[in-house]
């Protein structure tokens, strides 16, 4: 079922509360001073079920231009609005500053509704719809139907609801399956319960005893109660206003423009790359570093301006600009705001978040690549925005919930672009790490580099220890991870393996006459021990560096190391592997004592090899028995 928010919108002391009264029968005007001033402060909330059987929550928000910023926090995450205009007073500016507001704030639905109509004659009430209908010309509401209604009388009250109803059916469905979002709009405490907020869900679903997090601040709260038009529920969905009872948090923890969504799920910065539309009316300019006020969700940060295209924005302009803000702000693409001037506030434009940024932009030699990346983001298309933020990124090894987070689709979507891009040689998989090919290349030259360096200083190396190469390219990599990437690099044709070494394709070890000699002499002492005894390197080498240097260039070729102590001759080590493979692919199976008859060696030394044979997978252990891996 459809979940529906409707909210009101006009000049003060039009008639939004009483309007709202005359649907629901209750009173959004809570506070004591409403009630003695008679106008609306906070946001009010209430419901009323449509002739459908939907059931609307409503919105009703504060009309006097001292309270925009209250209207602004109700206005976050409606799917229609009512502007109400008073038929003895017609378009007045808090009114024309309200459309304003909402047409940045991806509201698509609304209609006008004129109050008060019992109050002027008829003359008047056509007089007051046409300069309705003129003050409507260029924005969203232009050609929208005007429902006259008296909220005292409840003449046309009937009408507005059957008018709401069939609207809420060209209401678009909200997505449910991205991770759990809502704006905090109230906070409060209600003893016996503790801790609650209130807010429209922007995206997912909240449900009994999930673990959520409060942002900016990162703490962790759990879901005890949630109320959904004060009945309780165990799962609330987009698009429902809702109630929240909190664990772990106290009411000063939180404000109002904090967003309760799921953990790791936002994205957070203190510079936004924005697209900013200004409204077409006299003196709305930007400049380079005008101080504004940023409203975003039901929040309100300050900031100030860096135009990317000009240095100064007239009205009725649109374009890029990066807004550093004076703290963080937590959102996500596509986002809508609304911007206002710090003093005098006035409301001059609005846009979409594209995104977060990292890097201060500005007119430059630059601009013109940033600017063509802030295009793509902007159009959405999903597939070039995830390949530009793996560019941008892949040095930070960004998890799925990072990629989620940033593009805002969920995770199968994500995965099916994900691997579209790896088709296409974009993505590069390092052990489950996702990073762009770009950054592979990057990590491959600097592999080049370190391996060119060991090979000079090493000169009789036949490489360099995997493990050592790996984390000197990225210190980060585990064992697998350094694997995954030396089987990718070896592919690209730079570089070779041999056991556990890494060097150079191109890499030979090149030895003098002398060494030579001592490579033939190493090489004899190995092959006559036979399998009936077994050497150290110490052994071999009795502290001779030089010795020590020649066997290090003899292994992986004619030297296999069983463990970092002990070494066999290749040929041997080859004869046993092959035994093995025959003996268990005939009895299926082996025992180590079976295996040291075969070759006539002790148990010590028989152990060495087929432990060795099990660190390279040529065998498996099972119990007590070795199996072919």
């Amino acid at each position: 079922m459809k979940h529906i928010v409707v909210g009101t919108a006009g000049h003060i002391d039009h008639g939004k509360t009483s309007l709202i009264k005359a649907l629901t029968g209750r009173e959004t005007d809570t506070l004591d001073e409403e009630k003695k001033r008679g106008i609306s402060i906070n946001l009010g909330f209430t419901y009323f079920d449509l002739p459908s059987g939907k059931t609307v929550g409503i919105v009703d928000v504060p009309g006097h231009e001292k309270f925009i910023k209250n209207m602004l926090a109700g206005a976050s995450g409606l799917d229609m609005v009512m502007l109400v205009v008073a038929a003895d007073e017609g378009v007045m500016p808090q009114t024309v500053e309200h459309i304003d507001i909402l047409s940045y704030l991806n509201i698509k639905k609304g209609l006008v509704v004129m109050t008060k109509c019992d109050m002027v004659d008829d003359e008047l009430l056509e007089l007051a719809e046409d300069d309705i209908r003129e003050g409507l010309i260029g924005t969203f509401l232009e050609g929208s139907e005007i429902l006259r209604v008296d909220s005292i009388s409840k003449k046309g009250i009937p009408e507005l609801i059957q008018k709401l109803d069939s609207m809420s059916e060209e209401v678009e469905e909200k997505n449910t399956s991205l991770p759990a979002r809502l704006n905090i709009d109230r906070v409060f405490s209600v003893k016996g319960f503790g801790t609650v907020i209130t807010g429209t869900i922007i995206e997912g679903i909240i449900k009994l005893n999930d673990e959520l997090e409060i942002y900016p601040s990162g703490k962790r709260v759990m879901v005890r109660n949630i109320q959904v038009h004060s009945k309780n529920e165990e799962i609330a969905y987009a698009g429902q206003r809702t109630a929240i009872n909190l664990s772990n948090v106290k009411v000063s923890d939180i404000n109002r423009g904090d967003i309760l969504a799921a953990p790791d799920s936002m994205l957070d910065s203190m510079m936004i790359d924005v697209k900013i539309k200004l409204l077409k009316h006299e003196g709305c300019k930007l400049a380079n570093w005008d101080r504004l006020k940023l409203y975003h969700g039901t929040r309100e940060i300050l900031c100030r301006t860096v135009p990317l295209e000009k240095e100064v924005m007239e009205a009725g302009d649109e374009g890029f600009v990066q807004l550093r803000l004076e703290e963080r702000i937590v959102c996500k693409k596509l986002d809508p705001f609304v911007i206002r001037t710090y003093s005098p506030m006035d409301t001059i434009g609005g846009g979409i978040i594209v995104d977060v940024s990292n890097v201060k932009h500005g007119i430059n030699k630059d601009t013109k690549n940033i600017l063509e990346e802030l295009k793509i983001k902007e159009i959405g298309d999903e597939k070039s925005i995830l390949e530009i933020y793996m560019k941008n990124n892949s040095f930070k090894f960004p998890k799925i919930q990072d990629m989620m987070s940033y593009i805002g689709i969920d995770k199968n979507k994500l995965e099916t672009l994900l691997e579209e891009l790896k088709s296409e040689g974009k993505i590069v998989d390092i052990n489950g790490k996702n990073i762009h090919r770009d950054y592979f290349e990057f990590l491959l030259s600097k592999l080049v580099k370190v391996l060119e360096k060991y090979h000079k200083e090493n000169t009789l190396k036949p490489g360099m220890p995997k493990q050592e190469a790996g984390t000197k390219v990225e210190s980060s990599f585990k064992a697998k991870d350094i694997d995954s990437f030396l089987d990718l690099c070896i592919k690209s044709g730079s570089i070779k393996t041999i056991d556990n070494m890494v060097s150079m394709k191109d890499f030979e070890v090149k030895l003098s006459d002398e060494e030579k000699k001592m490579r033939e002499a190493i090489s004899r002492k190995l092959k006559s021990l036979g399998f009936g005894d077994i050497c150290t390197i110490e052994d071999i080498c009795e502290g001779n560096k030089n010795i020590k240097s020649v066997l290090d260039s003899m292994i992986g070729s004619e030297i296999e190391l069983l463990d970092e102590e002990y070494v066999i001759h290749s040929s041997l080590y080859n004869e046993a592997k092959e035994k093995v493979k025959k003996f268990i692919k005939e009895n299926g199976e082996m025992t180590l004592a079976e295996f040291r008859d075969m070759v006539n060696s002790s148990r010590k030394i028989s152990m060495l090899i087929l432990e060795n044979f099990d660190k390279k997978k040529i065998t498996k252990r099972v119990e007590n028995k070795r199996i072919l891996y």
